[in-house]
């Protein structure tokens, strides 16, 4: 009998990470001249959302690319950041809120559901809540869909897992 291969595209961002990524450019942030008396602060809440706050968008700018340089150097894509608008709050501070992307948007799913499809390549896609499952006969013809889709820009960072053989 033929052998099933298989494998997940997921996207999921490590909140250990992003928790280390937040206690570093909080650290940064307080011994930063410019920023020393800017009541600052990044706060994780929740699972998936990050606050941020400052004394005026000019440092809440300058906060925001601390914050994203901690998360790169820690591996955690921007790609799977959303940012929300900046809202003023008490006195001259404003604040922000960042959304984590847990998972794949269910349009994104069908986008790279339609890109395996049109690329005729031997396999079954679906769509496993936010989770896409590809399976097939051939693992070269998977390789080649990770690699198709490494290539390709779907505003969310993708992630291949359980790669396995059922046979």
């Amino acid at each position: 009998m033929a052998q099933e291969n298989s494998f997940d595209i997921v996207s999921k961002v490590d909140l250990q990470e992003v928790r280390n990524a937040i206690d570093q450019a909080l650290k940064e942030i307080r011994q930063r001249f410019d920023l020393k008396d800017s009541h600052s602060e990044i706060k994780l809440e929740g699972n998936d959302t990050v606050q941020l706050a400052s004394a005026g968008e000019y440092k809440l700018e300058a906060v925001k690319e601390i914050l994203g340089q901690k998360l790169v150097k820690r591996g955690v894509s921007l790609k799977n950041l959303t940012y929300g608008k900046v809202e003023p709050a008490a006195g001259q501070s404003v604040r922000q809120k960042i959304t984590l992307q847990q998972g794949i948007p269910t349009e994104r799913a069908k986008e790279i559901v339609k890109l395996i499809k049109d690329s005729k390549k031997k396999a079954q896609v679906s769509i496993q809540g936010d989770t896409v499952r590809v399976s097939g006969k051939d693992r070269d013809e998977l390789q080649a869909i990770i690699a198709m889709l490494r290539g390709k820009d779907l505003g969310v960072e993708l992630t291949f897992t359980n790669y396995r053989t059922n046979g």
